[in-house]
């Protein structure tokens, strides 16, 4: 399965934020009838059921690809690894964690065909696009523009972030909440 696109090119990746395996095997049969391109075994769901979650995706779903939302913020190689040994194509890595850490992950993926997805959540303005160029060059395949639901709550949008970012990076870059 060929990881490339341009950022032309739109792709729905659904997040299985549950904590059931069950419901989220269901959601994501759904997604998948619905014309989904990436499965995202949730923050929730692999602190509830490990990666287990990924690997029945996996399982189930082996066309299509499979995003482990591992929230990685230390150790970066070893979650990385675990993650696509699972069966994760990408593995999404928080965009505080450090250069090493980064440059750990994107090493890791390589190994296993998998690719790293830098989530910016929590940096704003000119530190957020900084942070954006600056995972490009650490070799990220992709930068996500993610607007807490905490944030969401108060009717704060992340167009003009979204903006921001996708003028600064040549990579695909993925906006997660507060679109509706």
């Amino acid at each position: 399965m060929s990881m490339s696109e341009t950022k032309e090119h739109a792709l729905l990746q659904v997040a299985l934020d549950f904590v059931e395996l069950d419901r989220a095997l269901q959601v994501a049969e759904e997604a998948a009838a619905g014309g989904a391109d990436i499965l995202e075994a949730g923050t929730p769901l692999i602190k509830s059921v490990g990666l287990e979650a990924v690997r029945a995706l996996r399982a189930r779903f082996p066309g299509l690809r499979i995003a482990a939302d591992m929230k990685v913020m230390d150790t970066g190689r070893i979650e990385t690894e675990t993650a696509a040994k699972a069966g994760a194509d990408v593995v999404h890595v928080l965009g505080a964690a450090s250069d090493e850490t980064i440059r750990e992950c994107v090493e890791a993926a390589r190994h296993y065909d998998a690719r790293i997805a830098v989530d910016l959540i929590g940096l704003e303005g000119e530190q957020l696009v900084r942070r954006a160029v600056r995972v490009q060059e650490l070799g990220a395949a992709y930068v996500c523009v993610h607007t807490p639901v905490d944030v969401q709550m108060r009717a704060e949008m992340p167009f003009e972030n979204l903006k921001a970012v996708a003028a600064a990076v040549d990579i695909p870059v993925e906006v997660a909440g507060g679109i509706n």
